[in-house]
């Protein structure tokens, strides 16, 4: 094994403070949501504890958002320049990951600096990260204060739609936690990519070891 610096401590910042944001948003969201059936705290301590953290993550988003646009560390995120090549390696990943895991065949893709991602994960990490992140932040934003965003709320379709759109995408993000839980347990050991959050650094083979 080889080790390499994968994860800069900005990120690692950034993704336990997101981690553990978002784990009390979704519990002050059910809080909120279905009160009378959940009995954690009280409405408005939930109400209260659920703005100031939202706020929070905006920031913290801001915070990923500036490291990687300003940074080299943006390369991470940029797809297989060739659509075929990048669906390939998006294939090869799915079935790793629903087959071949199971029967122990090695993981396709190689972590290196810049490719810390598999196909799969560079998409869906940017489709979660520029879009659904926003639009739960702009949601919520405009939920925290009806009356003085209801030009933009009726613009929208109304408290409905808005208060629709946000749920949906707590409910998505609710149900990503457990995957991104289980996927981060892959490592060569369970607890490696876990570790590796906390350190900066990843074990690898050495063969695939790169810069």
């Amino acid at each position: 094994m080889q080790r390499i610096y994968v994860h800069p401590l900005p990120v690692r910042i950034w993704h336990w403070i997101n981690a553990f944001g978002f784990v009390a948003m979704i519990i002050t969201g059910f809080q909120i949501r279905y009160i009378g059936l959940i009995d954690l705290m009280s409405f408005r301590t939930a109400v209260l504890l659920h703005d100031w953290i939202g706020f929070v993550l905006i920031g913290n988003f801001f915070i990923w958002l500036f490291f990687y646009l300003f940074t080299d560390k943006i390369r991470v995120y940029l797809p297989e320049l060739s659509p075929t090549k990048h669906f390939r390696a998006s294939f090869r990943q799915a079935m790793y990951y629903g087959y071949g895991i199971f029967k122990g065949e090695p993981n396709p893709h190689r972590i290196t600096v810049y490719r810390k991602f598999n196909s799969m994960q560079s998409m869906s990490y940017q489709v979660i990260m520029l879009l659904l992140v926003p639009i739960q932040f702009w949601t919520g934003v405009l939920l925290w204060d009806v009356k003085r965003f209801s030009g933009m709320i009726d613009f929208l379709g109304g408290v409905r739609v808005v208060d629709t759109a946000h749920v949906l995408i707590f409910i998505f993000f609710s149900g990503f936690i457990f995957i991104h839980i289980y996927l981060a347990t892959l490592g060569h050991t369970r607890l490696a990519h876990i570790k590796s959050m906390l350190t900066g650094w990843e074990d690898v083979e050495e063969e695939h070891a790169g810069k």
